[in-house]
């Protein structure tokens, strides 16, 4: 009998063990993947600084320092742009590099890995399995596909769907996180991450309404957007990512879901890995909560931690992302971005992190 186990080891399921085992090192928690790490993982490799102050507050530092900072953040749409630095730098780092890194100070921390493909879960009086295995508590963090959320009857809200890959850095995008906006249903747009090593992420994404894109058409949408972004490309990945909504209210139980698995991808940028290892942290923090005071709900818990924290945010990136739609409100926004490094900071806290719709924004981008 475990007392956690975690469905899915990225950055969700690796927060939820380095949760549970800084408030409790005596539990014994198991992360379940059916990968080995490292791992490749489709996904922008943006990772805000806010990340880290999280992982910080679990005594995880130091595990991007032999990467390069990103400083500029470029914003477009056709001739509307802004181009600023940013308050906080913010770091590029491939998955498979960043994931192994999380599963390493998980296991460090006490945490056990196995590689396992999760087939089906049964919540009992007492205790829940997954498959064969018994535990107490388990945390579904196994992605935008995930098994745990189908086995508690759960749908997922809008989704994305995006390519990725990896191209020699063009000087002219070098030392930027660059976004290109698209036309048609936000959010789309194209983006080239330079990761500092000559290398950049790029790719692009849509929201899927309709007709659902080819692998050709989101690639030429990219070269469309920031032309030369696929020369020398490499390593090409579709992926769904799960948009969240305006709300998210976590369910009573022993079972709890985490980052994609929860539908929890910021709907203005694609954004998740915040997202994932805020919501994996608090869920870890919650069971650990529960098992003290032998109580076999930690949702409840569970979901006030995360109204404290994502309640006006998620409505406010909701918002945002309504109001996007509209080409006058997005250039707005742009311009007055491009005109107040404060109007930027704002739009950055809130498509990057944990931020929410100021004053100073609303009046920017509304008449």
């Amino acid at each position: 009998m475990w007392d956690l186990v975690v469905v899915g080891a990225g950055p969700a399921g690796a927060a939820a063990a380095l949760g549970a085992l800084a408030a409790d090192p005596s539990l014994s928690v198991l992360l379940l993947d059916r990968h080995e790490f490292p791992r490749d993982k489709a996904c922008g490799d943006g990772i805000a600084p806010h990340v880290l102050d999280l992982l910080a507050g679990v005594g995880v530092t130091g595990i991007l320092d032999d990467w390069t900072p990103v400083r500029r953040f470029v914003l477009n749409r056709g001739a509307v742009g802004v181009d600023r630095e940013l308050s906080r730098p913010t770091w590029v780092v491939p998955r498979t590099v960043f994931d192994q890194r999380l599963v390493e100070a998980a296991r460090k921390a006490g945490a056990q890995f196995v590689r396992r493909r999760v087939r089906g879960l049964a919540i009992r009086p007492g205790s829940v399995g997954v498959d064969d295995l018994e535990a107490r508590f388990v945390v579904g963090a196994d992605g935008a596909h995930s098994v745990v959320r189908r086995e508690l009857g759960l749908k997922s809200g809008p989704v994305a769907l995006a390519i990725r890959g990896y191209a020699p850095t063009p000087p002219a995008r070098a030392a930027s996180q660059v976004i290109a906006y698209g036309p048609g249903r936000q959010p789309s747009y194209a983006w080239s991450f330079d990761r500092g090593d000559g290398w950049s992420n790029v790719g692009y994404g849509e929201l899927l309404a309709g007709t659902r894109p080819t692998r050709t058409d989101l690639l030429n949408h990219l070269e469309k957007l920031l032309p030369g972004a696929t020369d020398g490309g490499e390593s090409w990945w579709g992926h769904h990512l799960p948009l969240a909504g305006w709300t998210w209210r976590p369910h009573r139980g022993p079972v709890l879901l985490a980052g994609d698995a929860a539908g929890l991808i910021n709907p203005m940028t694609g954004e998740g890995i915040y997202y994932a290892v805020a919501t994996g942290l608090l869920a870890g923090r919650a069971i650990a909560d529960a098992l003290r005071a032998g109580s076999p709900d930690a949702g409840t818990p569970y979901r006030r931690r995360t109204s404290r924290l994502l309640s006006r945010h998620l409505r406010d990136t909701a918002v945002v992302a309504q109001l996007s739609r509209s080409d006058r409100i997005l250039d707005a926004g742009i311009r007055a971005a491009a005109a107040d490094q404060h109007v930027f900071d704002d739009l950055v806290e809130l498509g990057l992190a944990d931020g929410g719709l100021t004053r100073r924004l609303l009046r920017t981008i509304l008449p």
